[in-house]
């Protein structure tokens, strides 16, 4: 089961509607979902929340407030002192190789260059975690990345990114569960064609 949420991005109002920060948003929508509210804690380095479920063990929430290619602290931090195993891990990232709109869950594997994924793979000592691919798409051009992620995107790319995380989202009692079978349907499934 998942125990932590860990939405990625860069604190700080210029960073807020960027590519970057779509796991803040996750993590923003995950938050009012389960009726909690993300506070500064300085031990964590981040923006944090402990929300109760039905299940027995509650569930942290995180927003790492280092920028992005420091966010391994925050969350080796969170999970040292709640003695979290890497696979109750959730990390909710922007992902370059999907289209906006597209939304993909796996555990494992490597950071594909994500600055954020780079750092905590470092700091747990661990890639076993699950993560949350949010589809920003990609330029085209491996030069201008760092340019796009730090943009906003266009309106209607913003509007497909909000619906997979809204889609997404649906799967959140089965992540918080321990049903990854059904989570990974959920978030998988194409999203419903427009009236």
């Amino acid at each position: 089961m998942i125990r932590l949420l860990v939405g990625l991005g860069n604190p700080g109002p210029e960073y807020e509607a960027t590519r970057h920060n779509a796991g803040f948003w996750w993590v923003e929508a995950a938050a009012r979902d389960l009726r909690t509210h993300l506070d500064p804690d300085r031990n964590f380095a981040g923006l944090v929340a402990r929300a109760g479920t039905n299940i027995a063990s509650p569930v942290w929430l995180l927003m790492p407030q280092t920028y992005m290619n420091a966010s391994g602290r925050a969350v080796a931090a969170l999970a040292r002192y709640y003695k979290l195993e890497p696979q109750e891990i959730l990390v909710i990232h922007d992902e370059l190789d999907l289209s906006p709109g597209q939304v993909k869950l796996k555990r494992g594997g490597g950071h594909a260059g994500h600055n954020g994924l780079r750092d905590i793979h470092a700091q747990l000592g661990s890639a076993d975690y699950w993560r949350l691919r949010i589809g920003i798409g990609h330029p085209g051009v491996k030069t201008e990345v760092a340019n796009w992620v730090l943009r906003k995107p266009p309106t209607e790319q913003r509007a497909a990114i909000e619906d997979a995380i809204a889609r997404s989202l649906a799967a959140l009692p089965s992540l918080l569960g321990g049903e990854f079978e059904k989570a990974t349907r959920l978030i998988h499934a194409p999203p419903a064609p427009a009236a």
